[in-house]
């Protein structure tokens, strides 16, 4: 019997994440079962249960898939070392801005955070892609505590989780009433860190 391919298995695996998004955007996140996905797929039980036993396991696959993608672009502004606080603050909303518009994965990642109040699991996935996105900003607010951009003495951590927190709320606000924009969020946070 012929092998598998590497690609065709990676291509099924992407089917199902592409049918689980479609099902979580058009049915919610809770109200999306197993079967819902499986019937979205095109695929057989066995096939789609060949590649993840659950739910959570999908959850959890796009989560990785999306905060990686996330982690990854927050991590190049976090290492950019020329750039100030609010330099590096717009390049971060630049990337939250494209998750928050149309198109974009941010009404999915408001599912499964409400979903994460409710099923432990669903709640340690979200935590851990907190706590490693929450990281790359107490690099920001390192430099910013150095360089002056912040108060004297203050706790890098403490800053790093207000500046974190920053994010989704203003992708918040774009999701559910489309503003503010990316120029009016900077100048607020700008009047925020005049000291």
């Amino acid at each position: 019997m012929p092998r598998v391919s590497e690609d065709h298995l990676n291509a099924r695996r992407e089917q199902i994440l592409v049918a689980a998004r479609a099902c979580f955007m058009r049915k919610g996140v809770h109200n999306t079962t197993m079967q819902d996905l499986i019937q979205e797929a095109g695929l057989s039980v066995g096939a789609v249960y060949r590649y993840f036993r659950s739910k959570d396991e999908i959850i959890n696959a796009i989560s990785e898939t999306v905060a990686g993608s996330l982690v990854l672009r927050l991590h190049a502004v976090a290492e950019d070392e020329t750039l100030s606080l609010i330099e590096a603050m717009g390049r971060v909303v630049d990337v939250i801005d494209e998750q928050a518009r149309p198109g974009g994965n941010f009404p999915m990642g408001l599912q499964v955070w409400s979903e994460a109040t409710l099923d432990p699991g669903i709640g340690a996935i979200v935590r851990d892609r907190f706590h490693e996105m929450r990281a790359l900003f107490t690099k920001l607010a390192e430099r910013a505590v150095v360089r002056g951009e912040v108060a004297a003495g203050s706790d890098p951590d403490a800053v790093a989780a207000v500046l974190f927190a920053l994010m989704p709320g203003y992708a918040v606000q774009v999701v559910l009433t489309g503003s503010p924009d990316k120029e009016a969020y900077l100048a607020g946070l700008r009047a925020l860190l005049v000291r």
